[in-house]
């Protein structure tokens, strides 16, 4: 699901439709950040010194393995980002702002039409 929504972005940017991109940027950010992996906090204060037992240096050191998600997590996200817009679309319309209300039904329709071509 994550590459055909990849392609839909490509397609959407090059066919300029606003709705589209900010919808897909969206859930594939959403993806993204469902991957990263938690940082610890620190355990202290550092010791003072200039090298740290254990440290790397050097190409990729900093690079941190990524969590591995599934289908259905990432089909999950897609679910809870199209739910979020409509949530937010009934708020919107409840207080007036119909412009705001149809662009975010219009955002979680772009996710929705995803959700069902890869059921």
């Amino acid at each position: 699901m994550r590459a055909t929504l990849g392609e839909a972005l490509k397609s959407a940017l090059k066919e300029r439709d606003r709705v589209a991109i900010a919808a897909l940027r969206s859930a594939l950010s959403a993806i993204d950040n469902a991957e990263a992996v938690p940082v610890e906090a620190p355990a202290g204060p550092a010791a003072g010194g200039e090298h740290i037992a254990g440290a790397v240096a050097g190409l990729g050191a900093a690079e941190a393995e990524r969590r591995q998600l599934t289908e259905a997590d990432v089909r999950s996200i897609v679910e809870e980002e199209a739910r979020e817009r409509s949530v937010a679309a009934a708020e919107y319309e409840r207080l007036g702002r119909d412009d705001v209300a149809e662009r975010l039904r219009a955002e979680a329709g772009v996710l929705e039409r995803h959700l069902g071509s890869s059921a």
